[in-house]
């Protein structure tokens, strides 16, 4: 951009908008040197709803898209999202100047593929709502483990804090790497998290039930550093290795092997966020045989290393 310009972004709030990644945009870029100058507006220039119990009000109605360097959409409530645009979001986004950046946050990244503007493009949303969003949009290439898509003119961020993330990337990708880590440490945010969404997502055991392999899958969790083979699981179901293995797939979506690695490494996070245990000590607790293991299986599981998971979960414990 040419020195000295102030680059405009106008973050743009819809009905039932979240507040907390409404402001997002204005607490990191305003902190950058004034290099931003951040507006927001909605489609009629009126106070919006937001999910919460109180209303917001702006002084910028959907004219002033026309004067962005970068757009900002915020994101709703999943339950506000539907499979076409809002009433005047079409009219509101046709005055975006074709130059323009535009990003999404969360959820926001529905109304961007409604519109068109993602087909083709790599993409990506809160992991939660991700397999409706492939459903409703195939066109797009969805990927939900990463915090954010930097796609060129178009960016798309995961849910929440990723909207953070985002804005930082665009501070470094605009300014560089010293004015990026000088807005993060004024706002008190890591200048650059490791991984991706992987590391936020739950996976809960299967319940267990009276039939099928359930029985020996609890049995299997009791003992995970144990050296446990297939012929040790089907022999505790009493089934030949063959049946045991068909039928544990049908039940789980995963061979024994696979579910035995992610439940290892599901205990691994465990212990790696609540004990001091070091990385070989774990890795021999939850039947890894060495640290380099857990090591090679964590960071194909959710990208990080062990000492970056433990750091990132033990400073917010």
């Amino acid at each position: 951009m040419p020195p000295g310009h102030q680059h405009r972004v106008v973050v743009l709030a819809l009905d039932g908008v979240y507040p907390f990644e409404l402001g997002i945009p204005s607490r990191i870029l305003g902190a950058a040197d004034g290099h931003y100058e951040v507006l927001t507006c909605t489609l009629d220039g009126a106070p919006v709803r937001t999910n919460a119990d109180f209303t917001i009000g702006v002084e910028h109605g959907p004219e002033v898209l026309e004067t962005a360097d970068t757009v900002v959409i915020a994101p709703v409530a999943p339950e506000r999202v539907t499979d076409h645009l809002p009433e005047g979001v079409a009219e509101a986004l046709a005055r975006i100047r074709p130059d323009a950046r535009i990003v999404s946050i969360c959820t926001a990244a529905f109304v961007l593929a409604a519109a068109g503007l993602l087909d083709g493009r790599r993409a990506t949303t809160h992991w939660h709502v991700a397999e409706r969003f492939r459903r409703m949009y195939p066109q797009v290439d969805l990927d939900p483990d990463v915090l954010f898509v930097d796609d060129g003119r178009v960016l798309t961020s995961a849910g929440a804090a990723s909207g953070v993330d985002v804005c930082l990337h665009l501070v470094r990708k605009d300014h560089g790497s010293e004015l990026a880590n000088r807005v993060a440490r004024r706002c008190v945010v890591p200048p650059f998290r490791d991984g991706g969404q992987a590391q936020y997502i739950e996976q809960p055991v299967p319940e267990a039930g009276a039939a099928g392999t359930a029985a020996t899958r609890a049995w299997a969790l009791e003992r995970l550093g144990e050296p446990l083979t297939l012929a040790d699981l089907a022999a505790h179901a009493r089934m030949s290795l063959r049946t045991f293995a068909r039928r544990f797939h049908d039940e789980v979506g995963l061979s024994p092997g696979r579910w035995l690695i992610q439940q290892r490494v599901v205990h691994a996070r465990h212990l790696l966020e609540a004990s001091d245990l070091s990385v070989d000590q774990i890795a021999g607790r939850v039947g890894f045989a060495t640290g380099a293991s857990l090591r090679q299986h964590l960071r194909a599981a959710i990208g990080v290393s062990p000492q970056t998971y433990r750091r990132t979960f033990q400073e917010a414990r």
